[in-house]
């Protein structure tokens, strides 16, 4: 089979491979429709995963299933199917635990493309497909279940990690894809402001209507700046980060409330530590928390998001800026997310039944 790969650190390509062979609890799905990820531009071009050679690139997408193992017991050749970026091995301790995206170690839920070749192939394989699967409804359409692989659980994540409540005052730093999907989940969540750090007029937009209410640039000076003279000098109670690099906990530590959470859902692909200032996270003691996951995947979680989709709360179609048509068109889209234009938010490569 074709499929686009990460050659080497700082290389792409088009590659043949063999077709994946299907394990007794697995699936192969041929793909529907399929997104790249910044997540692959770090990859690739930054190394953050370290060295990879002739892996096929993407974890966002959607298909329909051609095979599945003999244990398989709710999914057969012909559905069409959502998965998320995030695959865990169910049975797992971690995932008993109650942490499926660390299944087998640290980030190991996180096997497309990471370790495993990922979904920009011409067939892509699904580990535990029961639990990994979902079955996706008519009113979902495969470019909106491309969103529901990552975009969405990623930035509602977030949303769980900073433990948004009625009436938070809210920051989300980065208003990207991720980003975008976090301020829809803390609006969701009954934040009453949310302040959103980023410049471009396309995002801008679109989390105006995802329930932002406030907009600051880190071109126009500091970020924890601009957030006290908006809140009177009081600060926010939540944020998330959902982009920027190491540096980006500094001002965000120093704009939240004694008391307040920060969730991470950014991947940070650069950098060696995390920088945090010593006085204004109250000398160790300010009760300023910071937790940083990755999502956890999983079926369930699928199926809850797409039903959000399905009633009319959220429409991930602002999302999409750029569409292509074609699996040739892969690689495209994946530049796109590389050069980001302006205009950018989302590609998706729509490829047939």
């Amino acid at each position: 089979m074709k499929g686009f790969a990460m050659l080497e650190i700082g290389k792409t390509g088009w590659i043949e491979k063999e077709r994946p062979k299907c394990g007794p609890l697995d699936a192969i799905i041929r793909p529907l429709a399929l997104s790249p990820c910044t997540s692959d531009i770090h990859t690739v071009w930054e190394g953050a995963l370290g060295d990879r050679h002739n892996m096929i690139l993407g974890h966002e997408g959607c298909g329909v299933v051609e095979e599945v193992g003999e244990l398989v017991k709710d999914f057969k050749v012909g559905d069409r199917v959502m998965v998320a970026a995030i695959t865990p091995d169910w049975s797992s301790l971690e995932a008993q635990g109650g942490y499926p995206m660390h299944s087998g170690g640290m980030l190991s839920g996180w096997k497309f493309s990471n370790f495993k070749d990922g979904v920009f192939g011409e067939y892509f394989h699904v580990n535990d497909a029961d639990g990994n699967l979902a079955h996706m409804p008519e009113a979902v359409s495969p470019e909106e279940a491309c969103m529901l692989s990552d975009m969405v659980p990623t930035g509602f994540h977030g949303v769980e990690l900073a433990d948004i409540q009625f009436g938070d005052t809210v920051l989300v730093n980065g208003i990207g894809p991720v980003g975008l999907m976090s301020v829809a989940g803390a609006n969701l969540r009954g934040a009453s402001r949310i302040i959103c750090v980023g410049t471009r007029p396309a995002c801008r937009e679109a989390a105006k209507k995802y329930g932002a209410t406030d907009f600051i640039s880190y071109k126009e000076g500091s970020i924890d700046e601009q957030v006290l003279e908006l809140t009177g000098g009081k600060g926010v109670d939540k944020a998330i980060v959902a982009g920027g690099g190491v540096e980006s906990f500094d001002p965000i530590i120093k704009a939240l409330k004694p008391g307040g959470k920060i969730g991470n859902v950014n991947y940070l692909g650069s950098g060696t530590y995390v920088t945090i200032p010593r006085v204004e996270w109250g000398c160790g003691m300010g009760h300023k928390m910071i937790t940083g996951g990755l999502m956890p995947g999983g079926r369930l979680r699928l199926e809850k998001l797409a039903s959000l989709i399905e009633v009319g709360k959220l429409d991930v179609r602002h999302l999409i800026t750029h569409r292509f048509d074609g699996f040739e068109h892969v690689e495209d889209a994946l530049m796109l997310m590389k050069d980001k234009p302006a205009d950018l938010i989302k590609p998706v490569v729509n490829i047939g039944k």
